[in-house]
């Protein structure tokens, strides 16, 4: 491709609102553009980039024997409404009516279409495992959509699904897509932490997340290093070793027979108080936590909270239910709100407001005790584990305001409805695997793999005929990469300050010819070269352009592309030889440059691939 023929629009600064370099960088390179808020436009620049990233993705999805398909951007609101998800997905998913008055959804994710799909085709055990993939374009009405394609409102996603006989058959098609995972990644020359994970809204028995370390990553994640125990966690899911409680003295203290007794605490209301007041460590204390729960499909019908359920209405126009449960929990820890909602099988927790502690807590935040709530206990392990107390002879709010309570015994003064593990580990925890000390650093998701289980197809009646000739329930798997966002990530880990520096396999071009003027023995030498590379089936491009040596140059550099070849005056017979990455050139033939390139393609080709 010679640039008189392609399009290529550089800008010499990014827009102000272009904070990460590699949102800079793809509207510098003329990559990408800004259409609106959240949307972003590919150019023939990063459209090539992009398809040959979306190819990767093919050929090891095909290798595993992935086939396929492509649903529609635009699907019936009422498949997501059998499957649950119509209320639970929330604000982020675009609702539109057509002129039927139909519910329609701009697709955020595809499960409901390919459970759909395969539901009305599907009869015998003997068509399982039905393993179909899209790329596909996604909408997602972020609240603050930044970064460019790295957190953008439409985004396309490689996505697979599995629909399986049995357990056994899904963690086959699990492993197969995780061994995918990591040649996909390989080839794109970028270094992948894989980490346990929260299943989140999309639900299922477990999940692992594939992370590239950022410093503007949204995630955090949590790893041991310990490189035999190789233990690692999304915060979201991470969980540690326990930890004694104990007191000031760093002493374990005993179960107590002490009655209860009530302390006036005036003006006491943060944990550093209740340290300054009791003179005691706060591993003593018991934090209690009301906590607004959304869409939880728990059923509550044999408690108190039964009669706290409230229909709460969107901005949509649909109701949605709430209630609320009390967190019990070591007041020198923090609540892991994913965990939480997990727990409770949740759309969203969040913290309750002064009027609503007051109703189900009757007192005021600091003040908030297990004895006097009106809601569920949610217990976590700190202070409650396996049918023992972890904690004795504690002290905890008294229901009352301006009031403590000491010498609580768990179990004996209060009992969970639910004990579970809501803590949130941080770095400085100690692994449960292997003992050692944790520590943390910012990561970006780009792909996640679940163990949906039978939650869409228990949901969306889907069945087949087993071996023993009755119905049967398929349990699914899902397998998502984030397109957008790992050619963003892509462009994070290889950039310096003039600008990209591709990995070949997904380079736009993966030579450039640079004539210093495309005119006489240089415009010979050039083309000689240019049809060479083409011959030898090198994607080249040959910069025709009638511009100063320096702004060539400067967007080749800017564009990234892996080797330079410069042809100038001075140096014929030789021409310069620049890879991207190198600090300097080097002089070689015009007969033997087009081999020598040639060969540095398919050498960097086969490093990634191999």
């Amino acid at each position: 491709m010679k640039t008189s023929k392609f399009y290529i629009s550089t800008l010499r600064e990014a827009p102000s609102e272009a904070v990460i370099a590699s949102h800079k960088l793809m509207l510098r390179a003329g990559i990408t553009r800004k259409l609106g808020n959240g949307l972003y436009t590919y150019l023939p620049l990063g459209v090539r980039s992009l398809y040959k990233l979306e190819q990767i993705i093919r050929d090891e999805w095909n290798e595993i024997g992935a086939l396929e398909f492509k649903p529609t951007v635009i699907v019936p609101g009422e498949i997501w409404k059998e499957s649950g998800r119509w209320e639970t997905m929330g604000s982020q998913m675009l609702k539109a009516k057509n002129r039927g008055e139909q519910d329609m959804v701009v697709s955020p994710t595809a499960e409901e279409a390919y459970t759909t799909i395969v539901r009305d085709g599907l009869d015998s055990y003997k068509q399982l495992p039905v393993n179909l993939y899209q790329i596909n374009t996604k909408y997602r009405d972020e609240i603050r959509p930044r970064y460019g394609v790295m957190r953008g409102r439409e985004f396309i996603m490689a996505d697979g699904y599995t629909m399986n006989a049995d357990d056994e058959s899904l963690d086959e098609s699990y492993k197969a897509y995780e061994k995918a995972y990591f040649k996909i990644f390989k080839r794109l020359g970028l270094k992948i932490i894989p980490v346990r994970a929260d299943s989140g809204a999309m639900g299922g028995s477990g999940s692992e997340e594939f992370m590239v370390e950022s410093p503007i990553g949204d995630d955090t994640l949590i790893i041991c290093p310990n490189e035999k125990c190789g233990y690692a966690a999304n915060v979201e899911k991470a969980e540690c070793a326990p930890d004694e409680s104990t007191n000031k003295k760093g002493e374990k203290v005993c179960a107590t027979e002490k009655a209860l007794e009530e302390v006036e605490t005036p003006n006491v209301f943060s944990i550093e108080d209740m340290e300054k007041f009791f003179d005691e460590s706060a591993k003593m204390f018991i934090k209690c936590l009301i906590y607004r729960v959304i869409n939880s499909a728990l059923d509550f019908s044999d408690t108190e909270v039964s009669k706290n359920w409230k229909k709460v209405k969107d901005g949509a126009g649909d109701y949605y239910p709430v209630s609320y449960v009390c967190v019990c929990i070591r007041a020198d820890l923090d609540v892991n709100e994913a965990k939480l909602a997990a727990t409770l099988k949740a759309s969203e927790v969040v913290l309750a407001e002064d009027e609503e502690i007051l109703e189900y807590a009757q007192a005021g935040h600091g003040f908030v005790g297990p004895m006097t709530s009106k809601c569920p206990l949610i217990v976590d392990y700190s202070v409650i584990k396996d049918g023992a107390a972890c904690m004795h002879d504690a002290i905890t709010g008294a229901g009352k305001n301006g009031y403590h309570v000491k010498h609580v015994e768990p179990l004996r003064d209060f009992k969970p409805y639910i004990n579970a593990d809501v803590r949130l580990v941080k770095e400085g925890d100690k692994c449960a695997c292997c003992g050692g000390v944790f520590y943390q650093k910012k990561g970006n998701e780009l792909g996640h793999i679940f163990k949906l289980g039978h939650k869409y197809t228990k949901a969306m009646h889907v069945t087949f005929l087993g071996q023993n000739g009755k119905p049967q329930e398929p349990t699914m798997g899902c397998y998502g990469i984030g397109v957008d966002r790992t050619l963003a990530s892509i462009i994070e880990a290889n950039n310096d300050e003039k600008g990209i520096i591709w990995p070949m396999t997904v380079a736009p071009f993966q030579v450039c010819i640079v004539p210093i003027k495309y005119e006489g023995a240089m415009k010979e030498a050039a083309d000689k070269i240019y049809d060479e590379l083409k011959a030898a089936g090198i994607e080249v491009l040959l910069d025709d352009r009638n511009e100063r040596p320096g702004v060539k140059f400067a967007d080749m550099e800017l564009i990234g592309i892996p080797l330079r070849i410069t042809v100038g005056d001075k140096n014929l017979p030789n021409v310069e030889f620049k890879p991207r990455s190198a600090e300097k050139a080097e002089l070689i033939g015009v007969a033997e440059v087009s081999k020598k390139a040639e060969e540095f393609v398919r050498s960097e080709l086969a490093r990634l691939n191999g």
